[in-house]
């Protein structure tokens, strides 16, 4: 059975940094693409970061450029998001997500975790 599990949410103040994990499950499962989406309490689903499997195609919100970063270790098969200068607008549950294309749409991710909350205090 195919999964996805994040890990690593929490409370923090402005400025402060947070690494989330998503650790990907299964036989034979490596994704061609995965991502990060977040969905704040009330809102829709939000995309913040995709990375396709070889890194070759690495795609960002403007909300989160140049302060987020993803990556992907094929051989632990997990996906990480590094969160630095945290605002509290990025208080959110962040969910990882896996799919064959690496898009901004979440409809283009089939397999998704039950997410991690991570809340930012001003």
């Amino acid at each position: 059975q195919v999964q996805l599990a994040e890990s690593g949410g929490g409370s923090v103040q402005a400025g402060d940094s947070l690494s989330l994990s998503c650790a990907l499950s299964g036989r034979d499962f490596t994704p061609h693409a995965t991502g990060w989406f977040r969905q704040a309490q009330g809102k829709d689903r939000e995309f913040v970061a995709a990375i396709t499997r070889a890194g070759d195609l690495v795609l960002y919100a403007d909300s989160v450029k140049g302060r987020f970063t993803i990556s992907r270790d094929n051989a632990k098969n997990t996906l990480y998001l590094q969160m630095n200068a945290l605002k509290p607008e990025d208080t959110a549950v962040y969910l990882c997500a896996a799919g064959h294309r690496a898009t901004m749409r979440p409809g283009t991710y089939n397999i998704w975790g039950r997410g991690t909350q991570v809340t930012v205090s001003s």
